[in-house]
């Protein structure tokens, strides 16, 4: 009982390092996805940033673009201009982490809106990347902890060693799934950023990853919650929901972190208006960010503007097929667009808009799947079986060992009522 209670425990409090590092280039499905990281616009010194370079700016906004690539490239050259400074390192490893979670389809929004995460499954990553994120994780540490030995108190190597254990902590929970390995390193995280608040009260950036610990536990149920402040771990909603505006609203390298974060937890929270208006704020700099142009339409159908939602997502669709979004999976926009017309049980419309993914050349298996096997049940419904087969049959021709796969084979042996 208490080894479940452990496990438990551990699992959930894993998210507060995956919630602050993960919620942002999200690959969105219905009602999902937003982004994350640091970002200035380009060619400006508007955020102070660590180390002082004027690539990053750069490098931030591309991240922030979603233009994976070169914002790697940018933080390699950086890093090598910076070879000894452990912040140089944690935003490769950014970088590479996150390029890596979207690739593999981690980073849908709308698990962590919920536990749903917890035990979703996703493409294996690729193993030379999980080496080379281990490996910067463990070379940034090495620095880290080098300073810390000559110095206990420098604010500095501090930080940076928060960011390094958060960022493993995500890898550690997303890839490995390795949910006491993650917890260990999120508690050092939210540890050493409250170390750095009690050096320096003023350093906005360390608030970031407090106020989202905060936050994740002070949303936690309550026998969850008793277990943790039995181990140090404290939690407030509202300090933490505090200490991300303060971040947002100052001139660091984490404000943009903290809007897309503040988004989620807001989103959670049902206060839709101010959620929308901070992601509205965000997308007109980050334009090719088709996760950030989704979630708009994902809060509006929250919110109940089904309309205005569907507007969202008929637009973000036509502008991927105009090249707006080269590159990147803005076919989730049919998906979504087809499950809010399910739920309006309009199954016409919703089959159209499922059937657009698998029009394109080019499409992520996963989402091709999912429309697929959206597709097959509208058909269902609306008793056309034979296209309805053919749909499923597709979703296995896709991946065979797909958890989705799984759900086409049990739509072949029995039509989908609606159940």
């Amino acid at each position: 009982m208490l080894l479940l209670k452990a496990s438990e425990l551990a699992s959930r409090l894993a998210r507060s390092a995956v919630l602050t590092l993960v919620l942002l280039p999200v690959q969105v499905q219905p009602q999902q996805d937003l982004p994350k990281v640091p970002v200035a616009q380009a060619g400006t010194d508007k955020f102070k940033f660590r180390p002082a370079d004027p690539l990053n700016a750069h490098a931030f906004t591309h991240f922030y673009d979603m233009d994976y690539e070169r914002s790697i490239q940018e933080f390699t050259l950086i890093s090598q201009r910076h070879p000894d400074d452990p912040d140089a390192i944690n935003h490769l490893l950014n970088a590479v982490l996150f390029h890596e979670l979207y690739r593999i389809g981690a980073l849908n929004a709308s698990d962590y809106a919920n536990d749903s995460f917890l035990t979703s499954s996703h493409r294996v990553a690729d193993p030379h990347t999980s080496e080379q994120i281990k490996s910067l994780v463990q070379k940034a540490l090495a620095i880290e902890d080098r300073s810390l030995n000559a110095n206990s108190k420098d604010v500095a190597a501090i930080y940076a060693r928060g960011v390094t254990r958060a960022q493993f902590a995500t890898y550690t929970a997303l890839i490995e799934h390795a949910w006491f390995s993650a917890l260990r390193n999120a508690v050092g995280a939210r540890h050493d950023h409250e170390k750095v608040l009690e050096l320096d009260s003023h350093d906005l950036d360390a608030k970031l990853i407090v106020g989202a610990h905060n936050y994740v536990v002070g949303s936690l149920p309550w026998g969850v919650k008793a277990a943790s402040s039995m181990v140090g771990l404290g939690g407030s909603k509202e300090k933490g929901l505090e200490y991300l505006r303060e971040t947002a609203a100052g001139n660091t390298e984490t404000k943009i972190d903290a809007k897309i974060v503040l988004v989620v937890f807001l989103r959670r929270e049902r206060r839709f208006d101010e959620a929308l208006q901070i992601l509205r704020s965000l997308e007109p700099q980050y334009p090719h960010n088709v996760l950030f142009a989704v979630e708009d339409g994902n809060l509006l159908r929250a919110k109940g503007e089904n309309q205005q939602a569907e507007a969202v997502y008929r637009r973000v669709g036509q502008d991927g097929r105009n090249g707006k979004y080269a590159g990147l999976n803005y076919e989730i926009a049919a998906v979504a667009l087809g499950d809010l017309l399910r739920g309006q049980k309009n199954y016409a419309g919703a089959a159209a808009a499922y059937e657009q993914v698998g029009e394109l050349s080019k499409s992520d298996p996963e989402t091709t799947q999912r429309a697929a096997v959206g597709a097959g049940e509208m058909y269902d419904l609306m008793h056309k079986r034979e296209l309805a087969l053919k749909k499923y049959q597709a979703v296995i021709a896709v991946d065979s060992g797909s958890h989705l796969s799984d759900v086409a084979r049990k739509r072949i042996k029995e039509p989908y009522s609606g159940s």
